[in-house]
């Protein structure tokens, strides 16, 4: 399932890599005259990075005409780029699987580091360069591993402490489905990984190519178009020699020393350009023509050990550089599986002390967990009937994640109960002996809490404290008598920054024992307070806090203009009851068209001598006023929000406003 804009681009780059490798494939084997370890050099590394692989292959290597390829390839920057394409296939080979493996077991992101080094190294030195070379080199394998050793640790270090940055700062980014194998994320990073560490082995690689130390590219004829070509070379070699200048062919012959390994300098000592010293296949060039079945491929080097041992010692640099910087900045102790594939809000500041817990909390719903997609249609507060059980009222309540209309347009991931938001409203008497049967189906545990009740300790709800968790797919049952009467709600205990932010809670009412001492009003309202983050298409937990600020805010889980218009007459009375299920922000709540009187606060009715008259009540997370307002001219009257910015819809008004409005419509 796409989740990103990102999803689909890679899925259209994995698509061309796929074309880019069976094109590199079939011309390799088909048409292009070099080594097999080069042909399967070239095939992997397009594989890893897709078009600028076939892009590199037809500009460096790809033969551009029948028996050209030996002159194409002399340049000493292709000559390069054939190490390292020698380089990265072995050691990113041994990388990727390496990551791929480590995640899947959970290993720490520095400890994958570690083990992704070590196995591109010894895949590398033991597989791709000694082993697969070993009919070139000539000698026995540990001979070939002891030559090939100090190339290979340049390269791989330089090419490590390019990927090493890369992984670590988007694996453990904001979008942490990069550490999933089973993510096309996973593969892309690991994509843009070799490709930057192509980048950073390549001018190490000229420079091994030049002195002799790595090989570069060759070719490999067949000894009949060996001979035949050999010909037709030397026929067009005097022709062109007759008419060239002393300078030119100095400058030409020069230009061998580096592009043709295995040509002999104009000492008599074989040319640079040639891993190691010995390379003993038939018919094999390295760059600039054919042998016949008695050539070797002898090679020595002419880097001084002052040389190599600088050269070591910055890549060693470079590779501490790259795995050890990027722990300042990103908490490299955590896993695939401590993180699970979150994706944090952008602005998000995470640092190298941010748990995997908090992460976890902050994460956006993962769509694939939505169960369950609703329209405006859909209302949110709808009263749960109860069931009868022995003279017990009994509610059944369900948790899961669905998709919420807001507004026509948008719609955000949530945390429901029984498939609404808010959940549905519990409306019972004092006195009332009730059971709340709640099953979860969330992906984390749950609890509810019964926010405001007198309630036997076991049933209170917070998580650890006085119950275990309700796990997912588990279930808990709430029983208890309702003492009290009055406006309370029901909400989370558990992950509450997370799942009360998400849309885990819900109105309960509680009637007096005696109807008499109701607060009475001719209409009675409840409104529902929440903010919501909604970013890049995806649903966070909004939080008082540096990216994870709301963007959207609802009443009774609608923005206005999709809120409700309550429809009265003049002289008749509104009990508006408010409810702090806002998570983290105080909403003043302002109705306009005259003072309302505050009667009830909390859920506890105010006396007549102590109540008072006002037109805004601070609504803080868990607070509740009962106000009544009176009617008193016609025309549409606002309740709403009067902080500005929470009644917009991601910062832009819809029709006069936006977020936290409902109006009062009243006629004469």
């Amino acid at each position: 399932m796409f989740v990103q804009p990102v999803d689909y681009f890679l899925a259209v780059w994995f698509v061309l890599a796929g074309l880019s490798t069976a094109y590199v494939a079939w011309d390799q084997f088909r048409n292009n005259p070099e080594p097999v370890v080069m042909k399967w050099g070239f095939i992997l590394v397009t594989l890893y990075m897709g078009p600028l692989g076939l892009l590199i292959y037809v500009l460096a290597d790809k033969e551009p005409r029948p028996g050209e390829h030996e002159a194409f390839t002399k340049p000493l920057w292709k000559q390069g780029v054939g190490s390292t394409i020698h380089c990265v296939a072995g050691d990113a080979t041994g990388i990727i699987l390496a990551a791929a493996i480590t995640a899947a077991l959970g290993l720490p992101m520095w400890i994958d580091l570690i083990v992704e080094y070590v196995a591109g190294f010894a895949f590398g030195l033991f597989i791709f360069q000694s082993l697969f070379m070993k009919s070139m080199m000539g000698g026995t394998y540990w001979e070939n591993v002891r030559k090939s050793f100090m190339p290979e640790f340049i390269s791989m270090n330089f090419m490590m402490a390019g990927m090493a940055p890369i992984m670590s700062f988007l694996m453990m980014g904001s979008d942490m489905r990069a550490m999933e194998p089973t993510e096309l994320l996973f593969w892309g990073v690991m994509s843009f990984g070799v490709i930057v560490g192509f980048i950073a082995a390549y001018p190490a690689n000229v420079w091994m190519v030049a002195r002799g130390l790595k090989h570069g590219l060759m070719t490999e004829r067949e000894p009949e178009f060996d001979k035949a070509e050999k010909g037709r070379r030397e026929h067009a070699h005097r022709g062109a020699e007759a008419g060239m200048a002393a300078e030119h062919r100095h400058a030409y012959a020069r230009l061998d020393e580096h592009a043709n390994p295995g040509h002999a300098n104009p000492n008599g000592n074989p040319g640079p350009g040639h891993h190691g010293s010995g390379y003993g296949s038939s018919h094999v060039d390295g760059g600039g023509g054919s042998h016949g079945s008695h050539g070797g491929h002898g090679m020595e080097s002419d880097a001084t050990v002052p040389q190599l041992a600088a050269f070591g010692c910055v890549s060693v640099l470079a590779l501490a550089l790259g795995m050890i910087a990027p722990a300042n900045w990103v908490n490299l102790t955590l896993s695939a599986r401590d993180v699970g594939g979150a994706i944090m809000p952008p602005g998000m500041i995470m640092d190298r002390d941010t748990p995997a817990a908090a992460m976890l909390d902050m994460a956006a719903v993962h769509p694939r967990l939505i169960t369950a997609s609703h329209g405006l249609e859909v209302r949110g507060d709808r009263e749960l009937e109860a069931r009868m059980e022995n003279g017990v009222k009994v509610f059944d309540l369900e948790t899961s994640v669905i998709r919420w209309a807001i507004l026509p347009d948008v719609k955000v991931d949530a945390y429901a109960i029984n498939g609404q938001v808010p959940g549905p409203r519990l409306h019972i008497r004092q006195g009332d002996r009730v059971r709340i049967n709640v099953t979860n189906r969330l992906p984390e545990s749950t609890t509810l809490h019964w926010h405001g009740l007198i309630l036997p300790n076991e049933m209170d709800g917070p998580a650890e404290i006085t119950q275990e968790p309700i796990p997912p797919g588990g279930s808990y049952r709430y029983e208890f008598t309702a003492g009290q009467s009055g406006t309370y709600f029901y909400h989370s205990h558990d992950h509450v920054d997370r799942q009360q932010a998400l849309g885990l809670y819900g109105a309960l009412i509680i009637d007096p024992a005696n109807p008499q001492d109701e607060i009475a009003a001719d209409h009675d309202y409840i409104i529902q307070l929440q903010e919501w983050l909604m970013r890049e298409g995806l649903t966070f937990p909004s939080m008082p806090m540096d990216g994870g600020q709301p963007n959207y805010f609802t009443i009774n889980g609608r923005a206005y203009p999709s809120t409700d218009t309550i429809r009265m007459k003049v002289g008749e009375t509104l009990k508006v009851r408010f409810i702090g299920t806002n998570n983290g922000f105080i909403h003043p709540m302002h109705i306009h068209g005259g003072p309302f009187e505050v009667v009830a606060r909390d859920g506890e009715t105010i006396p007549k001598s102590a109540r008072f008259l006002a037109d805004t009540v601070n609504v803080g997370p868990g607070q509740r006023y009962d106000v009544v307002w009176q009617a008193r001219r016609p025309g549409k009257w606002l309740i709403h929000c009067h902080i500005g910015h929470h009644t917009t819809n991601n910062n832009v008004e819809e029709k006069g406003g936006g977020g936290l409005m409902v109006v009062i419509d009243v006629q004469p």
